[in-house]
């Protein structure tokens, strides 16, 4: 699934394929998305990941699985059919994503794949609270086959000031709200770092105080969604640290566009983690 525009000037060549899969002894599930290393093959990405010691691959589709499975490697989280621009916060959306949604998840716990994703979609004029009622209103729906498959719905929290502008669920508390309403232990949200430093910063209290609510994690740097090393502004090993120390037992996905060398960077990106 191709759920952002690619990047025409990643600057990434494809390498050789790993010789074997590196074990690593950290506390979290690191994973990285399919979508920022689009130049790779999936035989190239899953070898390369395998390599590095990753455990999962997100948004990646049915065809890649058996490769993935071959690598060792879990699809971590994988689309529900919706857009972000088009989601739970509009009633009339309800029945076509939710139509999808329950041939994901139904696939999801076939394969034993652990989260789907979906979206808030975009304000087009609606407040929030209409729009927070309207996605409770509609993840009710659903719930239940989650909760019978033991499939975790998870809603994106995405940045509305830079790469997604209008679109709602773009503050933690807003989410969090629609998780307590909905009151399901398989509605969660994904929680992309880089997203919720352009919105509100405060990243690793933030996670402290709403872990019981996110199912899932997405990394990249700030500003620019590149490396998570020390060229930008967040301090991912004390997050990493952070989230580790909370028990969290989901994955820990990096989704960053390398500038650089891209298997050096998505081994740096692992190390950095590694706690």
């Amino acid at each position: 699934m191709r759920r952002r525009t690619f990047f025409s000037t990643l600057g990434v060549s494809a390498v050789g394929l790993a010789a074997g899969a590196q074990a690593r002894k950290g506390r979290l599930k690191q994973g990285v998305a399919r979508w920022c290393f689009s130049k790779w093959s999936i035989e190239e990405l899953c070898a390369n990941a395998a390599r590095v010691g990753l455990q999962g691959i997100d948004l990646t589709e049915p065809a890649d699985w058996p490769v993935l499975k071959k690598h060792g490697l879990a699809p971590s989280i994988v689309s529900s059919g919706g857009t972000i621009p088009v989601g739970f916060n509009r009633k009339e959306n309800h029945d076509k994503l939710i139509e999808g949604l329950r041939a994901s998840i139904a696939l999801a716990a076939a394969e034993g794949i652990p989260n789907v994703i979906v979206f808030s979609g975009n304000r087009q004029g609606l407040s929030d609270q209409e729009g927070l009622e309207n996605c409770v209103a509609g993840l009710e729906r659903i719930k239940g086959l989650a909760e019978e498959k033991g499939v975790t719905v998870c809603m994106e929290l995405l940045n509305s000031k830079v790469n997604h502008k209008d679109y709602q669920c773009d503050h933690t508390a807003w989410g969090a709200e629609m998780c307590k309403r909905v009151n399901s232990p398989r509605v969660k949200l994904l929680y992309d770092i880089y997203h919720m430093q352009i919105m509100e910063g405060d990243i690793v209290r933030t996670i402290r105080e709403n872990i019981r609510h996110i199912g899932h994690f997405h990394t990249g740097g700030n500003p620019g969604r590149n490396e998570i090393d020390g060229t930008q502004e967040l301090n991912y090993r004390a997050i990493a640290q952070a989230v580790a120390e909370l028990g969290f037992t989901g994955f820990f996905s990096h989704e960053f566009v390398p500038k650089r060398d891209p298997l050096q960077s998505l081994r740096e990106a692992v190390e950095i983690c590694e706690v």
